[in-house]
C-alpha cells in the first residue's frame, strides 16, 4: 500500500500562482474592486496620512517676516515667530514633526563654520521658541556645515579638499548645541565617513540618550537640490561640487553599504535623498534592513510639480498625492516634503 501524502502548504519560496490558477475572464473581473470609491478604499494596499509627513521649514532673521523662495512656488523663509505659528499649524493638522533649515546671513558664514556652534543661531532660537510654546511636535535639525561655511560645503575644507575627520569634530559641536536647544532628532546630512558613530558616542557620553538620529544614509550628489540651496543661500557660495562625499547616482549596492554602516553606528532611522528618482533605493533599503526608512522629496522635485501646476500643465493636487503615495508604495515610513501642510489639509478635509 502506498503512503498517503498530505499536500504541503505553499512556502515563501514557492513559485507564484500561474494565470490558470488565478482564474480567468469572465469569472474574474478585476474592475469589480475599482467600480466604486468605497470599494477602492476597502482594497487599497497603501494609505497616506498626515502622520507620514515631515514639514521642512526655512528660518530667517527678523520679526513677522515671510520672504518667498523664488524657485519654490508657495514656499517662504519664515522668521522665528512665524516658525512657531507654522509648528502650531502642523500640530493641528496631525503632522508629527518639522525640520528646520537656516538662511544664514552671508556675513556670518566663515571658513570654520563657527555659526553652526553658536547656541543662539537661527535653528537653535527657533527650536527653543517651539519648545517654549509647549507644542507636542518633533523638531528635526540637520547636521551639516553647508549653511554656515563661506565655501558652501558640508565639511571643513583645506586646499580644495573636504576634511573628513576634522569635520567630525565640528559636527559634534554642532549637534550638542542643537540638542541642548531642545531638538528631538538630529539628521546628519554631511556624508562624512564615521559621523554617526562619533555623534552617537557624544550624545551618550553627555546623557542625551533619548535623542534620535535620522541618518541621511544614502544621499546622492544630485542636481535636484538647486532650489534648496537658493532657500538657504548656499548656491551663490558653493565652490565646486560635492561628489567627493555625496554618492554617485549610478550606484545602488554602495547605498546598502552606507545604510548598513549607519545603522551599526547607532542610527535609529535612515533616509534616502533625493526621493522619487531613487525609489529603487528606498525599496532596497526598507526590504534589506527593516528599519524606519524615510525619503526626502527634495526641492527640485517639489519645484517641478508645483511649477507645472502653477502653469496649469498638471493637476497639482492629484500629482502631489500620487507622488507621495509612490513613497509609501516603495516602503517609506514617512516623507519630508514641502507639500506637507497642503496634503495634510486635503487628507483631513
Amino acid at each position: 500500500m502506498s503512503e498517503r501524502r498530505t499536500p504541503s502548504r505553499a512556502t515563501a519560496s514557492s513559485p507564484p500562482p500561474t494565470p490558470a490558477k488565478l482564474g480567468a475572464f469572465p469569472a474574474v473581473r478585476m474592475r469589480r474592486n475599482r467600480r466604486t470609491g468605497w470599494a477602492r478604499k476597502m482594497v487599497a494596499e497603501n494609505v497616506l496620512t498626515p502622520g507620514d509627513l515631515i514639514w521642512p521649514l526655512f528660518v530667517m532673521d527678523g520679526q513677522n517676516k515671510r520672504v518667498p523662495v523664488a524657485t519654490m512656488p508657495g514656499v517662504d523663509r519664515l522668521s522665528v515667530d512665524l516658525v512657531v505659528a507654522a509648528a502650531e499649524e502642523a500640530v493641528a493638522l496631525g503632522i508629527p514633526a518639522i525640520a528646520l533649515f537656516p538662511y544664514t546671513d552671508p556675513k556670518l558664514r566663515s571658513e570654520d563654520a563657527a555659526q553652526a556652534f553658536n547656541p543662539d543661531n537661527l535653528v537653535c532660537r527657533a527650536t527653543r521658541a517651539v519648545r517654549k510654546a509647549g507644542l507636542d511636535i518633533g523638531v528635526l535639525l540637520d547636521v551639516a556645515l553647508d549653511p554656515y561655511t563661506s565655501h558652501g560645503h558640508d565639511g571643513l575644507m583645506r586646499d580644495g579638499e573636504i576634511l573628513n575627520d576634522e569635520t567630525l569634530e565640528a559636527l559634534v559641536k554642532q549637534t550638542l548645541v542643537q540638542v541642548e536647544a531642545g531638538c528631538d532628532i538630529i539628521a546628519p546630512s554631511d556624508m562624512m565617513d564615521g559621523r554617526i558613530g562619533v555623534l552617537r558616542e557624544a550624545l551618550e557620553s553627555r546623557g542625551h540618550t533619548s535623542t534620535q538620529i535620522m541618518a541621511y544614509a544614502a544621499k546622492y550628489a544630485s542636481a535636484f537640490y538647486g532650489p534648496f540651496r537658493d532657500a538657504v543661500g548656499s548656491n551663490s557660495t558653493l565652490k565646486g561640487d560635492k561628489r567627493t562625499y555625496q554618492m554617485d547616482p549610478a550606484n545602488t549596492d554602495e547605498a546598502i553599504r552606507e545604510v548598513g554602516l549607519d545603522i551599526a553606528e547607532g542610527a535609529d532611522m535612515v533616509m534616502v535623498k533625493p526621493g522619487m528618482p531613487y525609489l529603487d533605493i528606498v525599496r532596497r533599503v526598507s526590504e534589506t534592513f527593516k528599519v524606519p526608512t524615510f525619503a526626502y522629496q527634495v526641492s527640485g522635485e517639489y519645484a517641478m510639480l508645483a511649477g507645472a501646476a502653477e502653469r496649469g500643465w498638471l493637476d497639482g493636487d492629484r500629482v502631489m498625492i500620487e507622488s507621495l503615495m509612490a513613497f509609501k508604495r516603495a516602503g517609506a515610513a514617512g516623507v519630508l516634503t514641502y507639500f506637507a501642510p497642503k496634503v495634510a489639509r486635503m487628507l483631513k478635509g
